[in-house]
């Protein structure tokens, strides 16, 4: 990048060098013209006194060696009188540009170019009052040959003033890439570099993505800590109890079927486990998303607490359902899962005899679903990290009852897919009360 802004300013310095410098030469030559044209014309005015009488010839060389010309030109232009040639060798001069504008205006100039001897004439023509016209011309220095003098002079000064220029622009842009590279060498204290303040929205984008970064990447070192230890437990436990099986030590059928149905349990802790980590897995990174789609997210509720009946009355719990017909974008498989890992959750974390009350409502632009438990509650110094990745609030409650402690993690990941808000309301000993609330679809066909 410093490159890319050296090679510019000094293409910049290069281009304003060249424009300059014929800027320069044009108003040098602009002055120079009319510097001429004044003098000749103050000749003129000094000439005309005495050119009646003749020119000496003294008065002629001087004349020459100031390389001042005067021509007498008589009112139908013939050549009175020339201070350089023989009057009566010269051509009628009446068609001259500068002797016609005398004749008309009283006066008239012109400069004519000498692509030979690379000298330019200045004429001055002024009408007298017998009628007749002076003109007086000099020669001097074409603009191309005044610059063709003044090269080797500009060359010097160029290569000059371009080497300054090159000096600064490399330590111009060392100076605008510095507070750059500061950044990039000292992410971490990225917000105490000094910097522009147009670079200010920039720094602050970038250092709250180097954040997320650093935390994702804890995230995901603390979720590969905590799956390694979610597995050792029930692979120790269908190890152990698999060994004491083949070592003997299961003395009765009794004992084998006990050790039998806890590998069995653990097989299936183990397999639901994985399946979650799968899940959330195929959610960080987006995988295997299908579109979305309407749905009625009160069939799917219904759906989904007749499923769990058979779960609940294990535990001692009752289920029932309410609901109103409302149409949700999302996948069936989302809603599903949302509505199966809070029920699960509702019925796992509840009390012997209680209850888990499901509900669904149209509110308009809104659907919203109410999970509703009668169990054990959630302290409030836990209910902002329930939804984290393999937090408990009681861990042993929670592998005695099966939990992986990712469903409400699942259920978060999905909701942010689907832009739909989830509200936790808990108080210990009283029970749970957690409300989604998705966008609704209004005009939709029921499925």
């Amino acid at each position: 990048m410093r490159r890319k802004i050296n090679i510019r300013l000094i293409q910049t310095a290069a281009l304003a060098i060249f424009a300059t410098l014929l800027l320069t030469v044009a108003v040098c030559y602009h002055i120079l013209r009319n510097q001429v044209l004044d003098d000749l014309k103050s000749y003129a005015g000094i000439v005309k006194y005495i050119v009646t009488e003749g020119f000496s010839e003294e008065e002629k060389e001087e004349l020459e060696q100031n390389h001042i010309r005067v021509t007498l030109i008589a009112s139908d232009g013939t050549v009175l009188s020339d201070t350089r040639a023989n009057p009566d060798s010269m051509e009628n001069h009446g068609d001259r540009p500068e002797v016609e504008r005398a004749y008309a205006q009283g006066e008239g100039s012109i400069v004519r170019q000498s692509d030979t001897m690379g000298k330019s004439t200045y004429y001055y023509a002024m009408r007298l009052n017998d009628g007749q016209v002076l003109r007086v011309a000099k020669d001097a220095d074409s603009i191309y040959r005044i610059m063709e003098l003044a090269v080797p002079y500009i060359l010097v000064f160029v290569t000059v003033l371009f080497g300054i220029c090159c000096v600064l622009s490399y330590y111009l842009s060392e100076g605008l890439i510095r507070p750059i590279r500061l950044i990039a060498q000292d992410v971490d204290n990225i917000g105490r570099t000094e910097a522009y303040e147009e670079l200010k929205p920039y720094i602050e984008a970038i250092k709250s993505q180097h954040e997320d970064v650093l935390q994702n990447a804890r995230m995901r070192q603390e979720f590969t800590a905590n799956v390694s230890h979610e597995l050792k437990t029930p692979l120790a436990a269908i190890s152990g109890y698999s060994e004491l099986i083949e070592n003997g030590m299961a003395s009765s059928e009794t004992e084998t079927k006990r050790f039998a149905k806890e590998i069995h349990t653990n097989a299936n802790r183990l397999l639901t486990l994985i399946n979650d980590v799968i899940r959330l897995s195929e959610l960080d990174n987006g995988e295997g998303e299908e579109p979305l789609e309407l749905v009625n997210l009160k069939e799917i509720a219904q759906t989904c607490v007749n499923m769990l009946q058979i779960n609940a009355e294990k535990h001692h719990v009752s289920t029932c359902f309410e609901g109103e017909n409302v149409v949700i974008m999302a996948t069936r498989q989302m809603a599903e899962e949302v509505l199966y890992n809070l029920c699960d959750n509702a019925i796992r974390y509840n009390r012997e005899g209680g209850t888990v009350l499901v509900t669904v409502k149209d509110r308009l632009d809104k659907a919203v679903l109410t999970v509703k438990d009668t169990g054990i509650g959630i302290p409030k110094e836990h209910q902002d990290r329930v939804f984290e990745r393999f937090y408990r609030v009681d861990k042993g409650r929670s592998k005695s009852t099966g939990g992986t402690g990712l469903g409400l993690a699942i259920v978060k990941h999905i909701l942010l897919r689907l832009e739909a808000e989830i509200t936790l309301e808990s108080e210990p000993g009283e029970g749970t009360e957690i409300t989604v609330t998705f966008p609704a679809v209004r005009g939709a066909q029921f499925r």
